[in-house]
């Protein structure tokens, strides 16, 4: 331990050990998460009350604080990077996007502003550039990387409430909108939260929207769409958070551009199903649209937060995004400028790894393999002559357990039991359990061991 708790000698003369320490316990708790049980057990949960001990007046060290976190905390996470993990449409980390998080880590850069970080701004730039020409979007359009969905959802919305009310002869950005002209928000039956939650950050309320009929799929019904008049948004779909089914993009598309609507798609983890020859004919024309919002650290499996929003017109989401002072010459061109936060990691060195480790045919087979996993998944519960609730067009799979108290009963077996892990959802009034397949490393045996153990667990709650 240092003199001082700010001995900076000390500090600098101990941090490769530190370092390396940290990288040992790193690597041995990634060793471990394939054969552990999914969730943490009630003594380790238990055991993180030992963290809040009294703020001590002399510091414990970097080493003694380390080893407390890593003998406290290890043993209580989820094991969310593991293999049979299939809960929140959750990606498990790729061996690459670690490293890169752990060197960006030591960068310690402010992605901010380009003379912040130059390679933190070029990194963006490149990623953000190989995901429109992977997802097939405009090669100009404009974007930046954020925390995750929701907000990637709030910044598009954003740009999108601005567009739309100058042209009614409105200024969003400097009046408010107090006294500005209604902006008309369409959304479908199966919207998700994040849409919602981003309609109220940005004031055009979460239940103010005309809501459209979906199918048994969750995706909006192209007929009988109404007009609209002034100032309109329309909010879409690419992959429902069930059911993993994409709005039909082109004929919604077209009827909001008859009414000159900004038209938003929500694409968390569906969009890059665009990144696959299989699944890419499920998001037709989603290119049409004004804006999208994804995730990376869904099915892109980078280590979290890391969310991108991309607007079609580069000007339009500055003006959204813009922060100037006498100290930013030029912010509005900088991530800064693109997203709403200013300060901000760097987020892009990751996903440029990533995409570069993988190239266009890893992307398209990590999306392939999830894809196919599910329909095992599917299958197999099919076989054990359960009811699979939705058609399994990507990687989400629906499973009912017969009345509502059984199926909640089930799925809090399953997660006890601890092989896998799957949530609980209601879909259009029926209770599931949702599978999730997003991870990299997930292979057939471990859908074939989670099978198993929800088939077991299913037959004790008979």
């Amino acid at each position: 331990m240092p003199e001082s708790a700010l001995d900076v000698q000390a500090m600098l003369a101990g941090r490769a050990a530190l370092l390396r320490d940290a990288c040992e316990r790193g690597v041995a708790y990634l060793d471990g998460v394939t054969d552990r049980p999914v969730a943490p057990g009630k003594a380790a949960v238990n055991g993180l009350l030992d963290l809040g001990f009294p703020l001590p007046d002399r510091g414990l060290g970097g080493g003694q604080a380390l080893r407390l976190l890593d003998e406290i905390g290890s043993a209580a996470t989820v094991a969310s990077n593991g293999p049979r993990y299939f809960g929140f449409v959750t990606g498990g980390a790729l061996p690459t996007a670690v490293a890169a998080s752990w060197l960006s880590a030591a960068w310690d850069q402010n992605a901010a502003l380009r003379v912040m970080s130059p390679v933190a701004a070029r990194c963006d730039e490149v990623a953000i550039g190989w995901i429109a020409d992977l997802l097939g979007l405009p090669g100009d359009a404009a974007g930046g990387f954020v925390t995750g969905a929701t907000m990637a959802n709030a910044t598009c919305l954003a740009a999108a409430r601005d567009a739309m009310l100058t042209r009614a002869g409105w200024d969003a950005a400097s009046q408010g909108l107090v006294g500005s002209p209604p902006v008309t928000v369409v959304v479908g039956a199966e919207v998700h939260a994040t849409i919602r939650k981003a309609l109220g950050i940005i004031g055009l309320g979460r239940d103010r929207a005309i809501v459209l009929p979906a199918d048994s799929q969750g995706r909006i019904e192209p007929r009988d769409l109404p007009d609209l008049a002034g100032p309109a948004i329309v909010c879409l779909q690419a992959g429902n958070v069930n059911t993993g089914a994409s709005d039909p993009f082109g004929p919604l598309i077209e009827w909001a551009q008859k009414y000159r609507a900004w038209v938003h798609v929500d694409g968390a983890f569906g969009l890059w199903a665009a990144g696959s020859p299989v699944t890419r004919a499920q998001l037709t024309f989603v290119e049409l649209a004004d804006s999208w919002a994804t995730d990376c650290h869904k099915w892109l499996n980078t280590t979290y937060d890391c969310g991108l929003a991309m607007v079609s017109d580069s000007g339009t989401l500055r003006r959204a995004m813009e922060a100037t002072a006498s100290y930013l010459p030029g912010a509005e061109a900088e991530a800064m400028g693109l997203t709403p936060q200013s300060s901000q990691r760097a987020r892009g060195v990751e996903v440029w790894a990533v995409l570069a480790s993988l190239g266009r045919d890893g992307v398209a087979e990590l999306v392939d393999r999830c894809c196919r996993l599910a329909r095992r998944f599917a299958d197999g519960m099919r076989t054990a002559g359960l009811d699979v609730l939705n058609d399994v067009v990507l990687n989400q799979v629906l499973i009912s357990f017969g009345p509502a108290e059984r199926t909640d009963s089930v799925i809090a077996a399953v997660q006890d039991e601890g092989t896998c892990w799957c949530g609980p959802t209601t879909w259009q009034g029926h209770r599931a359990m949702r599978v999730s397949v997003s991870g990299w490393s997930t292979t057939e045996d471990d859908v074939d061991r989670s099978i198993a153990a929800v088939r077991a667990c299913a037959l004790q709650a008979t």
